[in-house]
């Protein structure tokens, strides 16, 4: 029990210094980025600091599969180069054996990036696309699906629009079926209601289908004003592909949020297969960091007296590198419907384990 908390405390040192070498290269590295991005709007440095660390939290999701085989990598390297691997060996302990302590706690690792790095990096996220809005369009765009249907804010010429539509169909064109629009002035007092049949995007424009418009200013009875018209063509900001690339964000979105959000989604008439996925890709993430450890040991659970160390971690990085790109490659092929959902996202990761212990096995036992 002793030696396996000396090797989780020597797997967590070695995760933290290199989790903080890369985070403060990431930061710095994002920080040009925003102002590459923003290079043409006055922005201070206060506020593009700030986008950085808004995205810093989903960068570290991002990372942490590298962030733990390196871990890893680092931990047996420097007990072969200490004999302390040896020594382990001749108590009779296998080598197999001390892996479970940086298992577990990779497995520790995993279940609190789901449990609590998600939805941290779902909010900053979110908050990271309505200030970048903000900041480049002079007020954002929002958009949200509910069991009534889906809701969109866009920013207009004198202030805000809000729309409400029952019944949605992605085509060639995005469509809007039942369709309820409140503009509202940029004191926020509602100025016009657009009822029509259907909406579809085109070139900038909602194109409105048999709409009628009440007037709600000057304090004058709407319907006495109100006017139909069998067309009607009303400027917006939002674009097709601006629209499904929110609702393809999935990392947006709280894990704790999905299953509502797909129950949603389905009930809106939008294909919910990638969130899908995407909610099993998180939840067998703790399994993935296992196998992650698992993949930096099979390799460098060796005497450096063997030599050759450097092909092995290199060996170990392009390994780790082609089983992270076999899992996005599954997830992709899930979120098409080629392959099964739940065989999209935890095949890869249970493969991967499955591998890394037969290479152990080989290695340990011959």
């Amino acid at each position: 029990m002793i030696l396996d908390r000396y090797f989780a405390r020597r797997f967590l040192q070695s995760f933290l210094v290199i989790g903080g070498i890369f985070l403060t290269l990431m930061i710095l590295i994002d920080l040009i980025e925003q102002i590459r991005r923003f290079d043409d709007v006055d922005l201070s440095f206060g506020q593009l600091l700030h986008l950085t660390l808004l995205n810093t939290p989903a960068a570290i999701s991002e990372m942490l599969p590298l962030l733990v085989i390196l871990s890893t990598i680092a931990l047996f390297v420097g007990l072969a180069r200490t004999s302390e691997l040896v020594v382990t060996r001749a108590t009779g302990r296998s080598g197999i054996r001390a892996l479970v302590a940086p298992a577990a706690l990779a497995l520790i690792i995993g279940a609190l990036a789901v449990a609590l790095l998600n939805p941290i990096s779902a909010a900053t996220s979110q908050e990271f696309q309505r200030l970048s809005d903000s900041y480049r369009n002079n007020g954002s765009s929002a958009l949200s699906i509910s069991s009534e249907g889906l809701w969109l804010r866009q920013s207009a010429e004198n202030g805000q629009a809000v729309i409400h539509a029952r019944g949605t169909s992605n085509g060639d064109t995005l469509g809007l079926d039942d369709v309820t629009i409140i503009t509202f002035a940029r004191d926020g007092k509602p100025t016009q209601q657009i009822v029509a049949d259907r909406a579809v995007l085109e070139d900038r424009n909602w194109v409105l289908s048999r709409a009628k418009i009440w007037n709600l200013q000057n304090g004058q009875n709407p319907e006495t004003s109100s006017v139909e018209h069998e067309r009607l063509e009303l400027p917006t900001s939002l674009t097709r592909q601006r629209i499904l690339d929110t609702l393809g964000q999935q990392d947006s979105v709280s894990v704790f949020d999905l299953p509502q959000l797909i129950k949603d989604l389905r009930e809106a008439g939008f294909s919910t297969k990638q969130y899908e996925v995407w909610l099993q890709v998180q939840l067998a993430r703790p399994f993935f960091l296992v196998s992650m450890v698992l993949i930096g040991a099979a390799f460098t659970m060796r005497h450096v007296r063997f030599g050759g160390t450097g092909i092995a971690v290199l060996t170990a990085v392009l390994l780790g590198f082609a089983i992270y790109f076999v899992r996005n490659f599954a997830q992709i092929l899930g979120e098409n419907g080629q392959l099964p959902v739940y065989i999209a996202a935890w095949a890869p990761p249970f493969a991967a384990i499955l591998l890394s212990l037969g290479l152990l096995l080989h290695a340990e036992d011959g």
